[in-house]
């Protein structure tokens, strides 16, 4: 006796097939599809525009220390306020006769040391925080939470003036405050990215095999949470630049005579009108930076999480 092999309609109580299944899901919670090759959508413009500023940025803070065309700390009075263009100062000089390009060269040193020192700060506390409140029972993790939010709630800005005013205005107290107000975002978000991860089957079955928290959380979360902080350490990369400016423009920040722009920006203001140049190109100077991490960050995002650029 031959068995029956003609394909027959689900019947009511077959439950619905896979393909019937899938579609009955809300659009958000549709699996996502993988591309044929299994490799990772390449970045779009935004990464290479970001990439480009700031590889600028970086290349004049290494050509800084190899060479400028004067002394960025140099007084000339006999060279005050040249104008943009002089053969001997390119972008001119300011109100006691120092090198503009040299100042700016020099700072773009300073600016990149503060925020990679304060990024890294904000890294080293934040990412263990993070995977250790997302781990923790709910009567541990909540309590630390609750303290991140505190923190989190406090202006930064004001933050870093505190810190100024106890221990005085320098470059190592403006790297710690601005690192320390940029730990609360690097905490929620390596929590959420690590409960996510901590859902997962291979982690219950890594629970199921006997292997630790510690092992967990090094060897399973910390590597698929790594995209989400290397994105947000380029958004504060972006933000420390700015704090750094603005402290050092309240006098809070990089002492003298070490060029900052900041700085630069604020022993320009007596000068606005009649050497508008002065604020202008310390003015480019932050904001190319600041819009090269950010348009790196979106980029990186989208690279990671492809959904963010089909949203778009």
């Amino acid at each position: 006796m031959s068995a029956d092999l003609t394909p027959r309609p689900a019947g009511p109580l077959d439950g619905p097939t896979p393909a019937t299944a899938e579609a009955t899901l809300p659009p958000d919670e549709m699996p996502p599809t993988a591309s044929p090759s299994g490799a990772r959508r390449r970045p779009g413009a935004s990464f290479f525009v970001g990439l480009g500023l700031v590889g600028l940025v970086v290349l004049m803070a290494l050509v800084s220390f190899v060479w400028t065309p004067h002394d960025p700390t140099f007084v000339d009075a006999s060279a005050r306020l040249r104008p943009i263009g002089d053969p001997d100062y390119p972008l001119g000089t300011d109100k006691l006769g120092r090198d503009v390009l040299s100042q700016i060269l020099v700072g773009a040193r300073t600016t990149l040391f503060v925020g990679l020192v304060a990024v890294g700060v904000a890294g080293l506390v934040g990412v263990p925080l993070g995977i250790v409140a997302a781990m923790a029972p709910r009567r541990a993790g909540e309590p630390l939470m609750r303290g991140i939010d505190l923190l989190l709630a406090f202006p930064a800005l004001l933050l870093a003036i505190m810190f100024s005013a106890v221990y005085g205005g320098s470059t190592l107290v403006a790297m710690v405050a601005i690192g320390i107000a940029s730990v609360p975002s690097f905490v929620r978000l390596v929590r959420s990215g690590s409960l996510q991860v901590l859902s997962t089957e291979y982690v219950l079955a890594a629970r199921a095999a006997g292997r630790g928290p510690w092992a967990i959380g090094v060897h399973h979360v910390l590597p698929n949470v790594s995209g989400l902080v290397i994105v947000q350490a380029s958004v504060s990369f972006a933000i420390a630049v700015l704090a750094e400016a603005a402290l050092s423009f309240l006098g809070f920040g990089t002492p003298p005579p070490t060029p900052s722009w900041g700085r630069m920006l604020q022993e320009s203001q007596e000068l606005l009108f009649a050497a508008p140049r002065l604020a202008i190109v310390p003015g480019i100077a932050i904001a190319l930076a600041v819009l090269g991490f950010n348009l790196l960050g979106d980029g990186l995002r989208d690279h990671y999480d492809p959904r963010m650029e089909d949203r778009r």
